[in-house]
């Protein structure tokens, strides 16, 4: 941890794990050894955030566009969240880690919501890491429901529409009860946010590196904060001496 300002850690670290498939080609190597490689960044990520005491991590596991891949894809993927949930749920829980989920859960195959639903279940009295893996999820779509959502509270007179502000907006989404990513980090060069928590990172300090995904690690995550903490967030404004 040299050179990291443990007081000045980011509170939510987001980050969108990108690069799977072109680390397997690179390798020529299936697709899916690079998603299982990927799981192994993972774990060693959450494990360092663990380990500082960061207190939320929201990474991007499956978006809604991502059911546009090949089936077979699709079903490694599916097949790993659930082996993950599985192998994974006793050491996360004997290191206080609390696994929460974003997005259409509902839309996951049943196997996989029953995982997800038993590791919540397992960890929701820890008091460390919050894990938060965003499951088919879409910010769009993440946004759209928050406006349904506002628009029946008040026509049931539940809310009055002159009510109605950022505060109570972030009620209604996904999010509710997390502070914003104050980092949101993405790997293999990309320079786009593919509609991840697009409500969320609106004064999220960004870092874009060049590693693909399976070759993340605690040493690259630290550099990232150390980059981090380097920048001089005004959140619109401007500082004085």
């Amino acid at each position: 941890m040299d050179q990291i300002a443990l007081e000045r850690l980011p509170r939510h670290i987001a980050i969108i794990m990108d690069g799977n498939g072109r680390w397997a080609q690179k390798r020529a190597l299936p697709r899916s050894m690079g998603h299982r490689a990927g799981v192994e960044a993972l774990r060693k990520v959450v494990k360092a955030c663990s380990k500082i005491g960061i207190e939320v991590l929201t990474v991007y596991a499956f978006s809604t566009e991502n059911w546009s891949r090949p089936k077979d894809e699709v079903g490694v993927l599916m097949t790993l969240l659930t082996e993950y949930l599985r192998k994974e749920l006793q050491e996360l829980h004997q290191n206080n880690v609390v696994i929460r989920a974003i997005g259409g859960i509902a839309g996951l195959p049943r196997e996989a919501q029953r995982e997800l639903e038993n590791s919540m279940k397992h960890t929701r009295n820890n008091t460390g890491l919050i894990l938060n893996l965003a499951l088919n999820y879409g910010g769009r779509s993440e946004i759209i429901g928050a406006v349904k959502t506002l628009c029946s509270d008040v026509l049931s007179g539940k809310q009055k529409i002159e009510e109605i502000g950022e505060a109570q907006f972030s009620d209604v989404l996904f999010t509710k009860g997390l502070p914003d990513p104050d980092l949101m980090i993405r790997t293999s060069g990309e320079m786009r946010l593919s509609n991840f928590l697009l409500w969320q990172l609106a004064y999220t300090e960004i870092v874009v590196i060049e590693d693909l995904w399976p070759d993340f690690g605690e040493k690259t995550l630290l550099d990232a904060i150390k980059t981090y903490q380097k920048r001089d967030r005004r959140f619109g404004g401007i500082h004085t001496d």
